[in-house]
């Protein structure tokens, strides 16, 4: 029997084995929560500093991943501290009632290439609504980055209330952003 035939089925099996990586240890310090919205017609844009993720994804197995994500809603940072303490309070988030927003999984839908969508529920201010947030899958080793983003309408989850539903003032559509930087760990079979 030749060498190379010999080593090929050993090769075959190591190389299948090397790309079952299921990503599912987040980096936080890494990842980011974002958003933008519109105020009186100018873009805006904010973070959340304290979140917590956890996921699990093998790109040979999409159909098995799982994402749940919790925001510290009072962690929020507009870049103005006045406007940080309004947003947590009654009227917007009502964070003292209602501290975390969560996006939970149920699905993952295969778009093409490194692009997928994530299906799910969001859930903020005791409001719970189906999602789809799409994103992007960048593996670099052992490390995997997924970028995506989804668009939710505040009013739907009575963010705003009284004088702030106007949406003259602060515009119905919010862009929620992500960024994900998880490692991985052999997935299981």
């Amino acid at each position: 029997m030749s060498p190379v035939l010999y080593f090929l089925p050993w090769f075959l099996l190591l190389a299948s084995s090397a790309h079952a990586l299921e990503f599912n240890e987040v980096q936080a310090g890494k990842s980011t929560i974002t958003f933008a919205y519109k105020q009186m017609n100018v873009p805006m844009e904010g973070k959340f500093t304290r979140f917590s993720a956890r996921i699990a994804f093998d790109p040979e197995r999409s159909n098995a991943a799982q994402a749940r994500i919790e925001v510290d809603l009072a962690s929020i940072d507009t870049g103005f501290s006045e406007s940080d303490d309004e947003v947590a309070g009654k009227l917007w988030f009502n964070a003292k009632a209602f501290p975390a927003a969560q996006f939970v999984s149920y699905g993952v839908r295969v778009l093409g290439g490194n692009r997928y969508e994530a299906l799910g529920k969001f859930s903020i201010k005791g409001k719970s609504m189906d999602v789809s947030a799409p994103f992007t899958f960048r593996q670099e080793g052992a490390v995997a980055v997924f970028d995506g983003s989804f668009t939710l309408k505040r009013l739907d989850y009575a963010i705003g209330e009284g004088i702030w539903s106007d949406l003259a003032t602060v515009a119905n559509e919010v862009q929620v952003k992500f960024h994900i930087v998880a490692a991985s760990s052999p997935a299981k079979k």
